[in-house]
C-alpha cells in the first residue's frame, strides 16, 4: 500500500533557502512476524510533511514529520496479529551531491544522502497467543536514507528516495520474545513527493539572475540578460547589445560594437570609402595631400603641406591672378607671374623714380634738402601709396673731392634726410631703407666736373618688400646710417669738419 511520509528539502538553493516538502510513503515492516521489506503486497502507506532550510551548497537541515498504520499477522496455531499507529519526527541533514563536486548545484538531476535522528511514537493494539494487547510507546529512531532529486525549476523539486528507520527498544508486533540488540523491528520507508521552495533570492541589479549566478553583477535595469546574468550580446563581438551600434554585426569594441573593414577608425555604415583608409572627418575617404578636400574631390592632389585649399582642393587664389596665395607675394592685389604675383611698377612711375636723382638737391656741403627737392619726393611719395607692397630703396653717393670718412657720412646723412621726409608724409618706416657709399661708387670718372655732378648723387630704386634691396645688387652690402651711428665709425656730416684747400691752389669744388 503507497501512502504519504515525510520528505526533504529538494529544490532548494542559495536564493530561495526555506521549502516545504510534500509526500507520500510505502512502509514496510521488518520483525517477529517476518520481513516485508521490497514486498509491495504487504505495504502500508502514510502521509508526510517536511520543513527545510538551506545551509550550504553541500548541506540542508530539515524537520520531517510521519504517520503510517503498520499491520501485520502470523498464523501458526491461532493468529496473531498488531496493528501499530506510527508517528515519527526526525531531524534530517541531508548531504547533497550536486555540491559542485560531482554535479552543479543547479544539476537537474541532484542526488543525496541523509541521516535523521529523532524520535518515534507507538500506539500498539495487538493480539498474540489469543491474548489482546494494548500499548502506547515512545523510543529514539534513527533514519538513514538516499535519494535523487529533479529539478524542475528553481523552485519546485520531484523526489525519489528509500531510507531505514530503526527505533530503539521498540516493539512493532507486540511479539513477547525480543532480540538483544534492540533493534529487532524496523521498517522502511519508500517516498516520493514535491518540494516547494521559498525566498527572494538576492539580485542587486534586478536582472532576474541571483548574485550567486551572476557573473556580470552590475548590469544596467531593463538590459536583457542570458541565464548567467550578462547582458545579450547577439553578433559574438563582446560588445552587448545595449551597447552595440551595430549587434548583428561583428565588430571593435572602440566602435560602439560595429565593424571597420579597412582598419581606418571609422565604422563602415559612416564610412563613404568603406575598403580604403581615410580620415574621420573626411567621413573614412583617402586624402594624399592633407589639405582637408578628399582624394576623389581634390583638382589639385599635390598641394604642399600647410596651404590653404578651396573646396575642390586647389591652392587658395584671393586677387584671382593665377598665382597661389602661398607662391603670391601680393596675394590680396592681382599681379602676374613673372612677378610673383604682384602688380608692376608702370612705365610712368619707374621712369619718376629713375629720374628723381636729377631733381634731389641739398644745401652746399649739406644733408638740409633745398626746397626744389620736394615736388620730386611728393611724386616718390605717391608711388609708395599706389604700391604697398614695395619698398624704397635710398642710397646716398659723392664724387671724390674731401675726405673719405666725410664723404660718407655726408652720403648717409643724405639719402636719411630724404628718407626722414618721406617718413613726415606717412610712408612706414619698415619700407624705406637708407645706406651710403661715400665715393666709393661712382657712375662717371671724377676727373672732371660733369662727371663729378653725375657722382653726386641719390639713387631711388623700389623692390618687393621682403626682397634683397637694390642698393646691396647694384652696389654690395653697406651698414645702414642707425648702424654707423651705433658703432660711431662715422661722425655726421654736420659735425665734420670740411677739408681746406691747400695753400696758393683753387678753393674745394662745392657739392
Amino acid at each position: 500500500m503507497l501512502g504519504m511520509a515525510a520528505p526533504e528539502i529538494k529544490a532548494q538553493s542559495a536564493d530561495k533557502k526555506t521549502a516545504i516538502s510534500l509526500s507520500g510513503s510505502a512502509y514496510q515492516y521488518k520483525g517477529n512476524y517476518g520481513s516485508y521489506f521490497w514486498d509491495w503486497s504487504k505495504s502500508n502507506g502514510g502521509p508526510g510533511i517536511s520543513f527545510n532550510r538551506y545551509l550550504t551548497s553541500g548541506l540542508d537541515l530539515g524537520l520531517q514529520l510521519g504517520y503510517v498504520e503498520l499491520k501485520g499477522n502470523q498464523e501458526i496455531i491461532t493468529t496473531n496479529r498488531f496493528q501499530t499507529n506510527v508517528v515519527h519526527g526526525n531531524l534530517a541533514f541531508k548531504f547533497k551531491l550536486n555540491n559542485g563536486w560531482a554535479f552543479k548545484e543547479d544539476a537537474f538531476i541532484q542526488p543525496y544522502l541523509t541521516i535523521a535522528p529523532g524520535m518515534a511514537y507507538f500506539s500498539r493494539d495487538a493480539t498474540f497467543a489469543g491474548r489482546a494487547t494494548e500499548t502506547n510507546a515512545t523510543h529514539f529512531d534513527l533514519f538513514g536514507a538516499a535519494g535523487i532529486n529533479f529539478r524542475l525549476s528553481d523552485g519546485i523539486g520531484l523526489f525519489i528516495q528509500t531510507g531505514q528507520h530503526i527505533p530503539f527498544g521498540a516493539n512493532i508486533d507486540g511479539h513477547p520474545v525480543r532480540d538483544d540488540n534492540r533493534i529487532d523491528d524496523r521498517f522502511l520507508q519508500h517516498t516520493a513527493g514535491l518540494t516547494f521552495a521559498f525566498g527572494k533570492m538576492k539580485d542587486e541589479d534586478g536582472d532576474g539572475v541571483s548574485d550567486k549566478k551572476d557573473k556580470c553583477p552590475g548590469t544596467p535595469a531593463g538590459v536583457a540578460v542570458d541565464p548567467n546574468g550578462c547582458p545579450l550580446d547577439r553578433d559574438g563581438d563582446g560588445v552587448p547589445d545595449y551597447q552595440d551600434k551595430c549587434p548583428d554585426e561583428k565588430g571593435l569594441a572602440t566602435l560602439e560594437g560595429c565593424p571597420d573593414r579597412d582598419g581606418d577608425g571609422v565604422r563602415d555604415s559612416e564610412d563613404q570609402c568603406p575598403d580604403t583608409p581615410g580620415k574621420a572627418e573626411l567621413q573614412g575617404c583617402p586624402d594624399a595631400d592633407n589639405d582637408g578636400v578628399r582624394d576623389s574631390d581634390d583638382k589639385c592632389p599635390d598641394t604642399p603641406a600647410g596651404v590653404a585649399v578651396d573646396a575642390t582642393g586647389c591652392p587658395l587664389d584671393r586677387d584671382g591672378d593665377g598665382v597661389p596665395d602661398f607662391q603670391d607675394r601680393c596675394p590680396d592685389r592681382a599681379g602676374p607671374a613673372s612677378n610673383r604675383g604682384c602688380p608692376e611698377i608702370k612705365a610712368e612711375a619707374k621712369k619718376v623714380l629713375n629720374e628723381a636723382t636729377k631733381y634731389i638737391n641739398f644745401e652746399f656741403n649739406k644733408a638740409r634738402l633745398l626746397p626744389t627737392s620736394y615736388p620730386k619726393l611728393q611724386e616718390l611719395v605717391k608711388i609708395m601709396n599706389e604700391y604697398p607692397d614695395y619698398s624704397l630703396s635710398i642710397a646716398g653717393h659723392t664724387d671724390n673731392v674731401g675726405a673719405d670718412t666725410y664723404n660718407l657720412g655726408l652720403s648717409y646723412d643724405r639719402a636719411a634726410a630724404a628718407k626722414a621726409y618721406m617718413l613726415e608724409q606717412g610712408i612706414a618706416i619698415e619700407r624705406i631703407e637708407a645706406r651710403g657709399y661715400g665715393k666709393t661708387k661712382p657712375i662717371e670718372t671724377n676727373a672732371t666736373k660733369a662727371g663729378q655732378a653725375l657722382n653726386r648723387r641719390v639713387d631711388f630704386d623700389p623692390f618687393l618688400t621682403g626682397d634683397t634691396n637694390p642698393a646691396e645688387t647694384k652696389y654690395g652690402p653697406a651698414p645702414t646710417i642707425t648702424e654707423l651711428r651705433k658703432t660711431g665709425t662715422v661722425p655726421s656730416a654736420k659735425k665734420a669738419p670740411a677739408k681746406k684747400a691747400p695753400a696758393k691752389k683753387a678753393p674745394v669744388k662745392r657739392k
